[in-house]
C-alpha cells in the first residue's frame, strides 16, 4: 500500500499558512487560528471518508467506518509561540494520509500537547481519563494567565463533552515527528525508530530571603535569594554529571526575582527546574541528588530552599512488535540511513502507551531546530517518513 505523498506534502504545505509567521507557524492553543486549523483538519477528515467530532477541550477524532481493528494515529496541530510548521502537524497529516491510502485509522489531533496551559498534555491525559474536572478549574495559560475555563468558553467549546477514548477499538497508535535534535542529520540518516519516551521530572525551588536596600544593606548584612539560588543551580550543574544517563538533560526553564528591581535585594526567588530520561533508576538518582543538594545548601546558606515537586510522569517504552514493523519498513526504505533512538522530547504518545501499545518515528530537522520558526526538513526525508510509516503500520497490522 503506497501513500500519496504529493497530496501529503500539500495539506501540510495548506495548513501551515493557517497562523503563518515568517517561514513558521503561530498557533497557540484556543486561539483564533488555532480553532481554524481544527476546522480545517475536520473537513480533510471528511474528505477521506472519516467521521469527525470536536470534544469539550478541543481533540478532534475523524473515526473509521470500516470494520475489523483499526489503528489511531496522530499528534497535535497547535504549535508554540512563533513555532515551526512541522512540530505536531506532521503526526496529524502523516494520519491523515494513512487513512486516504486506505488504512483502518482513527486520526486523532490532541489539544495543547504544547502545555500553553499548566495542566500538561491536557488533550492527551483527558482522552484517556487521567484529567479530573479540578485540574481543568485550576489550569491557567502559561503566557497570560487566562484560567482555562474562560479559554475555552471563548473558543466555543464550552458545554460540549469530552472523548474519552476506547483502547479495546484499537490494536495500537502511531505517531510520526520531527526529530527534535541533530542525531539523525550529524549520523546522515534519514529516520529514527524510536524506543521510548522520557519522563520530564519538574520542580519549583523557593528560596526566602530579606528584601532590602541595595544601597545601605552591607554584604555581611545581606540574605540575597537570587544568590542563593545561583549557587544552588551552580552546584546542581556540578553534580548532575556524576550521576546522569547518557541521555539526560536537565534544564534552569525559569528564574524569577521578587521584587524584581535593580536596586532592590530580592526577598524571594522561584525557579522552574526539570530533568529527562528513560531510565526511572536514573530518575530516582537524580532527584536523590537535587534533594542532597537542597540540604546541604540549607546548611550553608543564610537563605532556606524548599522544594515543590510538580510533575513525576513516568517514561514510556515503545511497543516492541510495533518498533520492529517500523524497523523493517526502515530498512526496506532507506538501508542503513536508519537507527533506533529514545525520544528526548515529551509526546502525547507517552500517555496514549498507558492504555494501548504505541510507536512513533522520527524524521530529521534540518540544524536539528525545533520550536522556532526556523524549523524545516526536507521534502524527501518528509516523504521518505510517511513511507515508512504507511509499511510499519500495514506490516504491524498484518502481524
Amino acid at each position: 500500500m503506497k501513500p500519496d505523498t504529493a497530496r501529503f506534502l500539500k495539506d501540510l504545505h495548506e495548513l501551515r499558512q493557517i497562523g503563518k509567521f515568517k517561514t513558521g507557524v503561530h498557533r497557540p492553543t484556543y486561539s483564533p487560528d488555532d480553532m481554524a486549523s481544527r476546522e480545517w483538519l475536520m473537513r480533510r477528515m471528511e474528505e477521506v471518508g472519516l467521521e469527525p467530532e470536536m470534544d469539550g477541550v478541543g481533540n478532534v477524532l475523524g473515526r473509521c467506518k470500516a470494520s475489523g481493528p483499526k489503528l489511531l494515529a496522530g499528534s497535535h496541530i497547535e504549535t508554540q509561540n512563533e513555532a515551526g510548521w512541522l512540530d505536531g502537524a506532521l503526526g496529524v497529516v502523516g494520519a491523515l494520509a494513512l487513512a486516504r491510502a486506505g488504512l483502518p485509522v482513527d486520526v486523532v489531533a490532541f489539544a495543547d500537547e504544547e502545555g500553553h496551559f499548566d495542566c500538561g498534555f491536557l488533550g492527551s491525559r483527558s482522552a484517556i481519563g487521567d484529567l479530573g474536572e479540578d485540574e481543568i478549574d485550576a489550569a491557567r495559560d502559561r503566557t497570560r494567565g487566562t484560567p482555562l475555563r474562560e479559554a475555552l468558553r471563548a473558543a466555543g467549546l464550552e458545554g460540549r463533552a469530552r472523548m474519552r477514548l476506547d483502547p479495546a477499538r484499537y490494536r495500537g497508535y502511531f505517531e510520526m515527528h520531527i526529530e527534535q535534535g541533530t542525531t539523525l542529520e550529524n549520523a546522515n540518516e534519514r529516520v529514527g525508530v524510536v524506543t521510548g519516551i522520557v519522563a520530564i521530572w519538574q520542580y519549583r525551588l523557593i528560596v526566602e530571603g530579606r528584601q532590602d536596600h541595595a544601597g545601605g544593606t552591607t554584604m555581611a548584612e545581606r540574605r540575597d535569594a537570587g544568590l542563593t539560588a545561583v549557587r544552588l543551580l551552580a552546584e546542581i550543574d556540578r553534580e548532575f554529571p556524576r550521576v546522569c544517563g547518557e541521555r539526560t538533560t536537565w534544564t534552569t526553564g525559569r528564574i524569577a526575582l521578587d521584587p524584581g528591581a535593580p536596586s532592590v535585594i530580592p526577598g524571594r526567588a522561584e525557579v522552574l527546574f526539570q530533568f529527562r530520561d528513560v531510565s526511572i533508576e536514573v530518575l530516582e538518582r537524580l532527584e536523590a541528588t537535587l534533594f542532597r543538594l537542597v540540604q546541604e545548601s540549607n546548611r550553608r546558606e543564610r537563605c532556606p530552599t524548599r522544594i515543590e515537586t510538580l510533575r513525576k510522569p513516568m517514561p514510556a517504552l515503545c511497543d516492541p512488535a510495533m518498533m520492529d514493523a517500523l524497523s523493517t519498513a526502515a530498512e526496506e526504505r532507506a538501508p542503513g540511513a536508519w537507527r533506533r533512538m529514545p525520544s528526548g522530547a515529551g509526546h502525547d504518545a507517552q500517555n496514549l502507551a498507558r492504555v494501548m501499545p504505541a510507536a512513533m518515528l522520527f524524521t530529521p530537522s534540518i540544524g536539528g531546530i525545533s520550536h522556532h520558526w526556523a524549523e524545516d526538513t526536507r521534502e524527501e526525508d518528509l516523504a521518505l517518513g510517511l513511507e515508512v510509516l504507511c509499511a510499519g503500520a500495514e506490516k504491524y497490522l498484518a502481524g
